[in-house]
């Protein structure tokens, strides 16, 4: 069962002990593919980047849509559980995802983290194609406030489990902004994934999400 979380600093701490060994299943044929490396880095123009977006107050997400990949699939809140990790979200092939409820909610102020399997004991599973999304790729969360929030893909990294940069990753900042999150990397029977991917993106302003509220 999930813990109250003690708040978000704590959160984010704790946080780092889902990534390093939640998402350890068994990989699909052909693994699932990697972040090219340029996308790690930050966009050098700036103009090439679409203008980060003021907070929306916070709502419980319930469905996130990665058009470019095809994927549309349910959220559901994931807390702590008696161990203070992360609850992982259930394993189907079809997702869902997991929101962590301990931190912000898509599109309000500060990060949020919603995080997926990569694959299941049967095959890929829902974040399977997650590196290789493109910059500003478009992330659509739809809200139970009945608004969509709309994120633009600003950098795909990949960090090791071990030394996972937590605090970097998961810091709150002064706009709303979004994290996606599974395992990459190299995969072994006895130690599974040795890498995490992490999407980062950013709150759309409605002229350029094409929101309806």
């Amino acid at each position: 069962m999930a813990r109250p979380v003690p708040g978000r600093g704590t959160a984010f701490t704790l946080l780092s002990l889902l990534l390093l060994g939640v998402f350890l299943l068994r990989p699909g044929p052909a693994g699932p593919p990697a972040p090219r490396p340029e996308l790690a880095r930050p966009e050098r123009s700036a103009a090439a980047l679409p203008p980060a977006a003021g907070p929306l107050p916070r709502s419980v997400p319930r469905r996130l849509a990665i058009p470019s990949l095809g994927l549309d699939t349910a959220l559901v809140p994931v807390g702590l559980d008696r161990n203070r990790q992360i609850q992982p979200p259930p394993p189907d092939d079809s997702g869902p995802a997991g929101w962590y409820a301990g931190a912000a909610a898509p599109g309000e102020r500060g990060t949020a983290v919603v995080v997926g399997h990569v694959d299941s004991p049967t095959g890929p599973a829902v974040f399977h194609l997650l590196g290789s999304l493109a910059r500003n790729s478009r992330i659509e969360i739809a809200r139970e406030d009945g608004a969509t929030a709309v994120f633009a893909v600003d950098r795909v990294e990949t960090h090791p489990r071990h030394g996972f940069p937590a605090e970097r990753v998961y810091r709150d900042g002064p706009r709303p902004e979004l994290r996606l999150i599974t395992c990459g990397g190299r995969y072994t029977e006895r130690g599974g994934y040795d890498s995490n991917i992490v999407v980062r993106a950013r709150l759309l302003p409605p002229d350029l999400a094409g929101n309806r509220r």
